[in-house]
């Protein structure tokens, strides 16, 4: 089969096109999935570099996220038919054109999803999701700070802040990527400097936050950049917030103690891809709750870039130079 795959740890550009990659055999509780499209995410870029939490055996295809069609069923694998349309987490072997995945983290899709958009869902839609109802129970008139709001999994918190009924407030580095924010439903928004911040700019920083938080503060901070960005954002938060620790794509930040307990605020880990393991009902429900926010059209993946597989690492390196706004999908 094709595949991209990482064979020495490094960038996308260590990685390497292949036409003769051997096709899975699926083990008792996966399925395996004939992919059609598939989405990227900072995590690819992170797991070809060794700096992931998971790290598979090389050689292996990046690519958490995948639809397709069900190929075979491994043994124990009830409720699915080969031919069926799924959408399925993978951890990585996305980049393929077959991937094994559980059969808990595989779910039928509807009619009307195109494979597109139900490949470029889950991911973000399901940390944001996870974030903001089931970590900061996001109440109906909260003030929600979202960084990095015009990546992917920002844009998807801004769409599900609103339909949790909040204000979102939309954290950028230039004013295009705030008029992406803009048009996904912030409501207002700052342009925030990139690269090491001094002193001086995490203070003006916080400042511009706490005057587009109000009298009384911002009420959740959704962060996937982390760095110098952290303690400036923390500092605006109003009494009772719950800051969000989505990722660390500006590094992994330091934080002062003292601020959470001045502030009484809570700290909340969001580490989406085991709670679906530790809570398959909950997360068949979630899937369910997107399908029908996504059937309402209040959601809709922004992709915004197409790759054939054979490009799949200059999507990679796409992905790489952060200037991706939305989605990037390969399509088999």
């Amino acid at each position: 089969m094709r595949a991209i795959h990482s064979v020495e740890k490094g960038g996308p550009e260590k990685l390497i096109y292949r036409t003769d990659a051997p096709i899975p055999e699926p083990l008792s509780g996966q399925i395996r999935i004939r992919v059609q499209s598939a989405a990227l995410n900072m995590p690819d870029l992170l797991m070809i570099e060794d700096l992931y939490q998971d790290r598979p055996a090389r050689p292996f295809a990046p690519g958490s996220e995948v639809a397709g069609t069900v190929d075979a069923l491994g043994a124990g694998v009830t409720g699915f038919a080969k031919g069926d349309r799924v959408l399925a987490v993978c951890s990585h072997g996305g980049l393929a054109d077959f991937v094994c995945a559980p059969a808990t983290k595989t779910s039928r899709i509807p009619d009307a999803m195109p494979y597109d958009d139900a490949s470029a869902l889950l991911v973000t839609y399901g940390t944001a999701w996870h974030a903001l109802k089931d970590r900061a129970n996001l109440q109906k008139g909260e003030t929600l700070l979202v960084l990095g709001a015009s990546g992917g999994v920002g844009l998807a918190a801004i769409e599900l802040g609103r339909a949790l009924g909040a204000r979102v407030v939309a954290g950028v580095s230039s004013a295009e990527k705030l008029h992406v924010a803009r048009d996904a439903g912030a409501e207002d928004g700052l342009i925030y400097p990139t690269g090491d911040l001094t002193r001086d700019q995490q203070k003006t920083l916080s400042k511009q936050i706490k005057a587009l938080g109000g009298t009384k503060g911002i009420d959740a901070i959704f962060d996937p950049i982390g760095g110098a960005y952290v303690e400036p954002a923390f500092r605006a938060i109003g009494w009772g917030g719950r800051y969000l620790v989505i990722g660390f794509a500006a590094g992994i930040a330091a934080l002062p103690m003292n601020l959470p307990l001045l502030k009484g605020a809570g700290v909340l880990g969001v580490y989406w891809a085991d709670s679906l393991v530790r809570d398959p009902e909950g997360h068949a429900r979630a899937v369910q709750e997107l399908y029908d926010l996504y059937a309402r059209r209040q959601i809709k993946p922004r992709i915004q870039a197409r790759y054939p597989l054979e490009q799949g690492i200059a999507a990679m390196k796409h992905l790489a130079s952060r200037r991706a706004t939305g989605k990037i999908v390969i399509e088999l």
